[in-house]
Parts: structure tokens; sequence; C-alpha cells
């Protein structure tokens, strides 16, 4: 079977950066899963991953527009402790759930004062090239459920 819409992908990838470091891995773990044509993953990957079948592999190299997008110096933000949700105390590197008008955010903490931190709402790879290197280990129809609900189930159906 190849990828196509309504199609489970489970796949291994590693992560580099333009500079060829290695960002992320799945490698020794189990494959990550997602539904095809439901935006699960990053449009660009997704496109190219679009007729590949099982054993196939692939390298996606992405542009920063590509990916996660350019960095935003108005993404830098001082808000009150209060609204950090996730730990009781907080150092900078931290990742912190912030409550926005859109909803919640995942940001970075760069500084901690008492009673302010200054965070990053970019995303931790925004203004990076990437490139993914891809083997496609298994491709399935998706079930009506998981369509129905837009993204993969674990083994024995729905867990949520």
């Amino acid at each position: 079977m190849k990828i196509g819409k309504d199609s489970v992908v489970s796949f291994h990838y590693r992560l580099h950066d333009g500079e060829g470091n290695l960002l992320e891995s799945s490698e020794g773990r189990d494959p990550s899963l997602y539904l095809h044509g439901h935006g699960a993953i990053l449009p660009a990957l997704e496109s190219r991953l679009l007729g590949l079948g099982a054993g196939e592999r692939v390298r996606v190299a992405l542009e920063p527009h590509q990916a996660y997008g350019p960095r935003r110096e108005d993404g830098i933000k001082r808000i009150p402790l209060k609204h950090l949700q996730g730990q009781r105390s907080w150092k900078p590197g931290a990742v912190a759930r912030v409550h926005t008008d859109r909803g919640w955010r995942n940001v970075t903490v760069l500084k901690v004062g008492r009673y302010n931190a200054d965070v990053d709402s970019n995303h931790p790879l925004a203004g990076k090239a990437l490139e993914f290197d891809i083997e496609v280990i298994e491709v399935r129809p998706a079930t009506q459920d998981e369509v129905a609900h837009g993204h993969v189930h674990g083994p024995g159906g729905v867990h949520h």
C-alpha cells in the first residue's frame, strides 16, 4: 500500500538542523505514527511522503518557512509567574504552558524574576532549516473511527 489520504503511516526519522547536527531521532523507540491528509505533520513533509510505501526512505530538506516559520522577535514577552503552568518553580530553559487568546501555548522560560518571567513563544525550531531522514515502516488504511476523529488510535482502538 502507498501513502495517501486517510492512510496510517508508521515511520522512523532522524532530524538534523541546517548544519547537519542531529536534533532528534526515533531510533531505538517505537516508530512514529500519523494519519495522512489530516494536518498531523508539517505540510511540506506530508506532501513529500505522499505515494511512498513500506521500506522506502526519503531525505526531505525544509527551509524555515516550510517548517516552523521564522523566529519572531515579538515572540518574547514578560508575563506574571502565576500564568505559567506545569511546575512550581521555574528556571531558564524550562517549558511552560500559558493560556492565551488563541488557547494554550508552550513557551520557553528565558529569565525568571520575583514576580515575572521572560518567555519565548517561538517554536524551538523556528528560523531553522531542517533535514528529515525518514524510513517508512508500514502503511495501512485508517479505520472509520480514526478518520472521523482525525488522528491515529492505538492498539485496540480509541483511547480518549
